[in-house]
């Protein structure tokens, strides 16, 4: 076994500039997630579904005719032969794009893996999502096809969580060329080959050798392991700072048409449309910078396309196969934990927008203002969280283990609404508007800094060559319970006719991983992930 930096390793000149491809696509499609799929998606749907929608119980009273009150806030639109909350139209539309989303996130994996193939993949998707987005500008909510808008909300995310699996597979190579890991990869290159194992040497006793191996060979294992470590969470926080920024620039543009326009529809649908232009106007840097080099799984260039897509499916099936779950079984504890906070983390976001809106009756330049902060924040926290790392010297997997707990506490804040308490003075446990903007500040701070770390903890985890694979198998665990979320909390405002009660299921969903992150070893998750990389056995 060899360690050494990639075969494709570039001047430092053109690293630099891969690295800025990198970062600016996170300029350019952060912007959607922030501007649109955070903030005004769901709050625009929301919008389209009142605007077309009554009020309960009678079905007769408009409710874009009619005053918003304390006494006439259930509002209802039927789809189909059902009455669904309005609140719920647009969870039930974020719920069925990211299920999408799995779906296709599993048929581009194998593509993906395939550096020319990534780029084009990446760039092809992001230009889709950013064609749906703009398509906003023009599709009033007066119009007899209205619920198109739900079709463009969908089409939007699901390009862009595919276009982030073809991203996300170039930071773990970015990482390993870095000028730090290059150096620790020499010097453990070095070692006296005496120290080096045996290429005949079984799988098990590999495992074990690297674990303890020679005092000089743990050392430079140990450096190596630090400086990957490094490098990966400090690529992947500039990736989240770059794309808050982006989003902060924007919003702050947004304000203007929302507050001349008293947060009307149509200043909803100008928001998301620029966050489309935005989307495809700095994505074409990232053609330029990007990287497009050979390396990785092989794809035959005539091969048809739905031939690809059942390869990648079977080799997702390959993955998910119990012999080689246990070969990696660290990394899939990581998964199955990542798949409740991806859920948790997704619905507080989307819930705490609808129910500032539904619920405490916020104006839109109101949620602006706190989707400003939370971003701006964000950044702080992205940055800072790291700095607090290097003083303390803890681990990425103890950084993700305080920020779940410091994530959950916010949820957990909102159910303490219902106390007779807080209902009576009319504040505390988010009856109030003014505490959103003290929960965003918080929140903001620390979701950030998970962002980062979540995929750069990842990252440690995975085998080297197949990165597409297991950031697509990431993304299908973050998208295949993130449509839970959602369905539970939409689910539950219809049934109870209150959303507040949504954020139990998203402090239970977020504490439910929680042991499973404890037992993660990520020392013998990184020695799985080397030996694997070498013994793969996909279909």
């Amino acid at each position: 076994m060899s360690w050494r930096v990639d075969e494709s390793s570039a001047s430092p000149v053109t690293y630099k500039n891969q690295v800025r491809g990198w970062l600016s696509y996170a300029f350019a499609s952060e912007v959607f997630v922030i501007v649109s799929l955070t903030l005004f998606l769901p709050i625009c749907l929301e919008q389209f579904a009142r605007d077309n929608g009554y009020y309960e119980p009678d079905h007769i009273t408009r409710c874009a005719a009619a005053v918003l009150t304390a006494e006439k806030a259930r509002c209802v639109i039927k789809i189909g032969w059902v009455w669904i909350d309005t609140a719920s139209f647009s969870l039930y539309t974020n719920s069925i794009s990211v299920a999408l989303q799995a779906l296709t996130v599993i048929s581009v994996g194998n593509v993906a893996d395939h550096p020319r193939h990534r780029k084009r993949l990446l760039l092809l998707f992001a230009f889709i999502g950013a064609i749906s987005a703009m398509v906003f500008f023009v599709l009033p909510s007066s119009s007899p096809i209205w619920p198109v808008s739900s079709l463009l909300a969908i089409i939007s995310n699901v390009c862009f969580g595919a276009s982030m699996v073809a991203l996300n597979a170039y930071l773990p190579s970015l990482a390993r060329n870095s000028e730090e890991v290059a150096k620790a990869a020499a010097a453990l290159a070095n070692v006296p080959e005496s120290t080096t194992l045996s290429e005949e040497t079984d799988e098990s006793e590999n495992a074990g050798l690297l674990s303890s191996g020679t005092p000089v060979l743990a050392d430079a294992k140990a450096e190596y392991s630090k400086a990957l470590a490094t490098a990966t969470s400090r690529i992947s926080s500039k990736g989240i700072a770059t794309g808050y920024l982006a989003g902060i620039i924007l919003l702050i543009v947004a304000l203007i048409p929302v507050t001349k326009l008293n947060g009307s529809t149509l200043s909803l649908r100008l928001a998301i449309g620029m966050s489309g232009v935005w989307w495809g106007f700095f994505s074409l840097p990232a053609i330029v910078w990007l990287p497009s080099g050979s390396g990785g799984s092989e794809v035959p260039e005539k091969r048809a396309v739905w031939r690809e897509m059942l390869v990648s499916w079977k080799r997702l099936g390959g993955m998910l196969r119990w012999e080689e779950i246990k070969k990696l079984r660290n990394t899939f504890k990581y998964l199955a934990a990542w798949f409740l906070l991806s859920d948790g983390f997704t619905t507080i976001t989307s819930t705490a927008v609808l129910f500032s809106k539904t619920v405490l009756f916020m104006p839109a330049s109101s949620l602006i203002l706190i989707g400003v902060i939370v971003p701006t924040f964000g950044i702080i926290g992205s940055l800072a969280w790291p700095y607090f790392q290097r003083r303390l010297g803890l681990s990425n997997l103890r950084i993700v283990m305080i920020l779940v707990v410091l994530a959950s506490l916010a949820p957990a804040y909102g159910c303490l609404g219902f106390l007779p308490v807080f209902r009576r003075i009319g504040f505390g446990g988010m009856n109030h508007p003014s505490e959103m903007y003290g929960l965003a500040v918080y929140f903001g701070f620390v979701y950030g800094a998970f962002q980062a770390y979540a995929r750069a903890f990842y990252a440690e985890l995975i085998p080297k060559g197949d990165e597409a694979k297991w950031y697509a198998l990431y993304s299908i665990t973050d998208k295949s319970s993130s449509f839970v979320g959602p369905l539970a909390v939409g689910l539950i405002a219809d049934l109870t006719g209150n959303i507040r009660y949504g954020f139990f299921f998203v402090v239970l969903m977020i504490w439910l991983a929680v042991p499973i992150l404890m037992s993660v070893d990520i020392e013998r998750g990184r020695v799985d992930a080397e030996v694997y990389s070498y013994r793969a056995n996909y279909p």
